[in-house]
């Protein structure tokens, strides 16, 4: 599934057990759209390294955001 503006999504790091070098517990990371990852119980992540990785969906919390934070964390991207 292609990115857009509708399906741009958030989650917040609750368990870093096995990736500590990726993944740092209460940062906000940007979730990439990949359906058959989500099917696996996995999230596309884009973790510390600014490249995307599966990492197990329960070591996230999705969130929704307003506007202007998404666009703020946007920019930082």
């Amino acid at each position: 599934m292609e990115e857009t503006e509708e399906n741009i999504r958030f989650a917040v790091c609750v368990n870093n057990a096995e990736y500590p070098a990726s993944l740092e517990l209460h940062k906000i990371y940007r979730v990439l759209p990949d359906e058959d990852a989500e099917v696996d119980g996995d999230l596309r992540i884009v973790d510390e390294s600014g490249e995307d990785y599966l990492y197990p969906a329960d070591y996230f919390v999705l969130l929704e955001l307003p506007q202007a934070v998404e666009k703020s964390l946007l920019q930082n991207a």
